[in-house]
């Protein structure tokens, strides 16, 4: 049995990750769409910031992210201006979590985009479709298997994430404490094996269940893209 403490951190990572792949995926198409369809000065840049969460130590990521505080520039506007406020919010661990884990779901997407045939995008469009319309109805289709296979991927990373959050959020009990904070909390305490080690084992099944789901989604996609 799970104390109230370890369901709270358990849902708090649930609501986290969730909302960190609601916010950061339409970024994630349209950055994809960018790096694999089109040529530009600066390409290698951004294709380099785009995946720099990869490389940078967490808690330096979560050391940036402090610029959205209320004392940042970027952060004080915010708040001023619409009263919005991260640091130390569950709204706040969600963008950090989502930060870490865009890369993920960038690469997951763009994969699958550069995967997709585009002589069937050219027929599409001499049969007179407008470019939004062959997105909608042969590219987003197509790339579907890697929309959800990063999504999903990008939802355990975010279960996960500790430095950023920690760094820039706190680690608040119902608030913003996930199961990583909560078990770094627990693990301090004297006694707090048993319980750690519970919560260990949770965010193990949670993270295998999300990448047995994803790659489950992605066949079923592809085999009904291929009955299609």
């Amino acid at each position: 049995m799970l104390t109230p403490a370890e369901l709270d951190a358990l849902r708090v990572s649930v609501q986290v990750a969730t909302a960190a792949v609601a916010f950061s995926l339409p970024l994630a198409v349209a950055a994809a769409w960018l790096l694999a369809r089109f040529d530009f000065p600066g390409k290698t840049l951004l294709d380099a910031f785009v995946h720099l969460p990869l490389v940078l130590p967490p808690v330096v990521v979560g050391y940036f992210l402090l610029l959205l505080g209320t004392k940042g520039p970027l952060g004080g506007w915010l708040y001023e201006q619409f009263g919005l406020r991260l640091i130390f919010t569950k709204t706040g661990a969600a963008v950090a979590a989502a930060v870490m884990s865009f890369p993920l779901m960038v690469r997951a997407i763009r994969l699958a985009l550069e995967a997709v045939d585009r002589g069937l995008e050219f027929a599409a469009r001499t049969l007179g479709a407008s470019r939004l319309d062959v997105f909608v109805t042969v590219t987003l289709p197509l790339m579907l298997p890697g929309i959800l296979s990063g999504a999903i991927v990008a939802f355990a990373a975010a279960l996960g994430d500790f430095g950023a959050t920690i760094t820039f959020v706190g680690n608040i009990p119902g608030e913003t404490q996930t199961l990583s904070l909560a078990i770094y909390s627990i693990a301090q305490t004297p006694d707090g094996e048993a319980a750690a080690l519970r919560l260990v084992l949770i965010a193990l099944a949670l993270s295998l269940a999300a990448l047995a789901i994803s790659e489950w989604t992605a066949r079923r996609v592809r085999r009904w893209l291929g009955r299609g």
